[in-house]
């Protein structure tokens, strides 16, 4: 065991975890942020998803030892009330099926459109490519993320 102080959504915390644990399982087991999901544990489907630093990581092969002193946001931490432009943009369409994949989906889209305000569909397909959905939501969740980019345009949030 060993002592880690990690910022996750702008709080610090201090957890005793093994050097070694998956950042998802400090977020989920020890934090209680149980929104970012367990999906294939090999971060080849993107349930797991988070940012570090602003950057979208999959946390479920992430040793917390690695993180460190770099910022975390969880989908908690998107918009804590759910008003993300993304998490609107969700609601309005309609998107999940089950559900279980949208807050990893939510974590990248958030990260491509902080880069890419007015992506294309091309953009779209290859920055969420790796993100799996087995409802097959893909077409809503590019829709969506064309709306949010409308909604940051027309709110000037970007």
């Amino acid at each position: 065991m060993a002592r880690f102080e990690l910022l996750v959504n702008g709080t610090r915390h201090t957890v005793d975890v093994p050097p070694d644990m998956p950042l998802l399982w400090v977020l989920r087991d020890v934090l209680g942020l149980t929104g970012t999901k367990f999906g294939c544990g090999k971060a080849l489907c993107g349930a797991c998803t988070v940012h570090l630093s602003g950057t979208p990581v999959r946390s479920c092969v992430l040793p917390v030892s690695a993180v460190v002193g770099q910022p975390i946001t969880t989908i908690e931490g998107l918009d804590p009330e759910g008003n993300h432009p993304l998490q609107r943009a969700w609601r309005e369409l309609n998107v999940p099926q089950c559900g279980y994949c949208q807050a990893g989906q939510l974590m990248t889209a958030a990260a491509l459109l902080r880069q890419n305000p007015n992506p294309t569909d091309d953009d779209i397909i290859a920055a969420m490519g790796g993100n799996l959905c087995r409802c097959g939501t893909y077409h809503r969740i590019r829709q969506a993320i064309h709306r949010a980019a409308e909604i940051m345009r027309q709110e000037g949030t970007q």
